[in-house]
């Protein structure tokens, strides 16, 4: 298989094998009118298998919800063919409208224009709690 490299554009790497494609509908990038690459279970020394993102463009990334998503990925900025940043992601200490409360009694359910607002409160567990009504957000 041959995917090129890009130019002036970020590569999400490092993704868990089966979450490129929940990070590509997170992040919307099926909105873009650029290339978009998706690599499903590539062999990694690391990791085993993983997913890789390659976007041939400049854009402002949601770190939060990729932080939330693959605290293990690394976002590489890419400048006229050279890698000019690595970032590494870590699970985000708050989440706002990336999960949702499940508490029907929660506030942002009858307060509709609230944000849902989720504060992580066990880094080991990925555990977050709404900042509302401290109910426990359900696993993704």
């Amino acid at each position: 298989m041959n995917i090129d490299s890009i130019k002036n554009g970020i590569v999400i790497d490092h993704i868990e094998a089966g979450k490129g494609m929940e990070i590509y509908n997170l992040l919307r990038l099926d909105l873009l009118d650029c290339s978009v690459a998706i690599i499903k279970n590539a062999t990694s020394s690391k990791m085993g298998r993983k997913d890789i993102i390659k976007i041939d463009a400049k854009i402002d990334i949601d770190m939060d919800i990729l932080g939330y998503v693959a605290p293990t990925a690394t976002v590489d900025i890419i400048v006229d063919g050279s890698l000019c940043e690595k970032k590494k992601m870590s699970l985000p200490e708050k989440l706002t409208n990336v999960i949702f409360c499940k508490n029907p009694r929660c506030i942002t359910t009858t307060e509709q224009e609230l944000p849902n607002i989720f504060n992580l409160t066990n880094r080991e567990k990925r555990e977050y709690r709404c900042a509302y009504c401290e109910t426990r957000a359900s696993e993704q």
